[in-house]
């Protein structure tokens, strides 16, 4: 099967995977930057200083990502007089918080389903929470004047199989603002000889620039006083009756309360360990499209793009500095690596750039001859329940939050938010939610969890070649409240 054979012809990915020629894909990643292309724009600020000596303060936030940043900001909105330190160990958006696809969601849960799993009976009130939540994103960026390139335009959401379609169906029947698309209905939105159908959410989920929205809230915090230190590493914690205390490469510093961010890197608390593994997920940037290639797939609208397959693909345009139009294209793989360790060797994987580009030309046919400048990846903190949980420690003088699972951008502010409450030592509805009391199953140790995830994978890999029907594994991880189902 040749390019010009799957023009028109809806196909797998599968069948696109085996048939996209080799030069075709070689001539796509020819001269590609494996860089994140979020964090080479022009506006990204200088580095602060290390610290260096010891220093003392109200509050310490460890990690300097959106749920470190959220956390120093409304603690400075909440109480101005409030002294504020945060420190990571490299710079602010180097990790996940400027290598993520920006789709900014609603869902404190990952997906009305999930949160029906595991927390039933207040999956209604945390679905309210998360509507307050993205109000509030939405609020502050408008109040700072925080450019971040901010798209309320949702997201599509596509049938790339036939037997997908009577999924939208029923969401779209559930949920009257969802109305459904059929296939010639959403090829006026996006044209892609593989979509069968789809909806289009305008609610639940908005588009930013990653890096520039990290980027704002390191300006904002600087603003409202909140001293940052970058290259500043946590590397021990320690508690007496006067303060925790925090130990850096060059200086210590020691605080009323701490608030531990960082997400999929080791927790300074041991106990965690086992709660998350990272993940890595991979994306790719085209070059800018021409106005005739544009016209050749329709995608007029700035709305974010999403499969429904278990392995499913997130696709979203971007504006560069000088006003082109680019193409972000990621997913698919996620990929695990014995040992639970994040490395930066693992932030590449040449064969997931080559999968993911031969899907893409499959996906936009139309699009044959079109370049990738960048190529690049990182690590997802991972929880078996799909989303963030909560803890303390040293008499709730100490407060982490971690497990994501890829919703971060969003659902990172209300992490902040739960900590500043569980340290504040009073009760308040966000202490008192079950999302925030209940732990998630621990990952068992290796080499049991490598062969879990091993097992996993190929499961959701079945069930995609067999119109989603769930084999006996992936019942099992379902009963024991460990399935993933996207």
């Amino acid at each position: 099967m040749t390019i010009s054979e799957i023009k028109g012809i809806p196909v797998s990915y599968d069948h696109i995977e085996a048939n996209i020629p080799d030069s075709v894909i070689n001539a796509s990643l020819a001269g590609t930057d494996y860089a994140p292309y979020w964090l080479q724009h022009p506006d990204r600020p200088a580095a602060l200083p290390a610290l260096e000596g010891s220093i003392s303060t109200d509050l310490l936030v460890v990690g300097g990502g959106y749920t470190g940043l959220w956390t120093a900001l409304q603690a400075k909105e909440a109480d101005p007089s409030r002294d504020v330190v945060l420190i990571d160990a490299e710079t602010i958006a180097w990790a996940a918080s400027g290598r993520n696809g920006g789709f900014c969601d609603a869902s404190l849960v990952h997906g009305e389903s999930n949160g029906d799993t595991h927390l039933p009976k207040e999956n209604a009130r945390l679905t309210e929470l998360g509507a307050e939540n993205l109000a509030g994103i939405a609020e502050t960026i408008e109040k700072y004047n925080i450019d971040c390139d901010y798209w309320e335009t949702g997201v599509l959401n596509v049938a790339t199989e036939k037997h997908q379609v009577p999924w939208l169906k029923e969401e779209a029947e559930a949920h009257p603002e969802l109305p459904f698309l059929d296939a010639d209905e959403v090829k006026t939105y996006i044209n892609s000889p593989l979509f069968e159908g789809g909806t289009w959410d305008k609610t639940t989920n908005t588009l930013v620039n990653p890096a520039k929205l990290a980027w704002g809230l390191r300006r904002v915090c600087l603003e409202l006083g909140v001293r940052i230190f970058e290259h500043t590493k946590g590397e021990g914690l320690e508690s007496s009756d006067a303060a925790i205390t925090v130990r850096t490469g060059a200086g210590t510093i020691n605080a009323q309360r701490v608030a531990l961010a960082t997400n999929v890197f080791p927790s300074l608390l041991k106990r965690h360990r086992l709660h998350t593994i990272p993940v890595y997920d991979y994306a790719l940037m085209t070059e800018p499209l021409t106005e005739e290639q544009r016209a050749a797939i329709g995608w007029d609208e700035n709305m974010g793009l999403a499969d429904m397959n278990n392995r499913f693909h997130y696709s979203r345009p971007t504006i560069d500095e000088n006003g082109g139009w680019r193409i972000l294209w990621g997913g698919y793989d996620a990929v695990y690596h014995y040992g639970r360790e994040v490395k930066p060797e693992y932030d590449h994987n040449e064969a997931t750039y080559r999968k993911l580009a031969a899907h893409f030309v499959g996906t936009f046919p139309q699009l044959e001859g079109i370049k990738f400048t960048h190529a690049w990846g990182g690590a997802i903190d991972t929880c078996s329940r799909f989303f963030a949980f909560f803890d303390t420690s040293h008499n709730n003088r100490v407060a982490y939050c971690a497990g994501f699972t890829g919703l971060g951008v969003g659902a990172s502010r209300f992490g902040g938010k739960v900590m500043l409450d569980l340290l504040s030592g009073t009760k308040t509805e966000l202490t008192e939610l079950e999302m925030v009391k209940k732990k998630p199953m621990p990952f068992p140790p290796e080499p049991v969890a490598w062969m879990g995830v091993k097992l996993m994978t190929n499961g959701l890999i079945k069930a995609d070649r067999n119109e989603g029907k769930r084999g006996p594994f992936l019942k099992v991880m379902d009963a024991v409240g460990m399935g993933f189902d996207s």
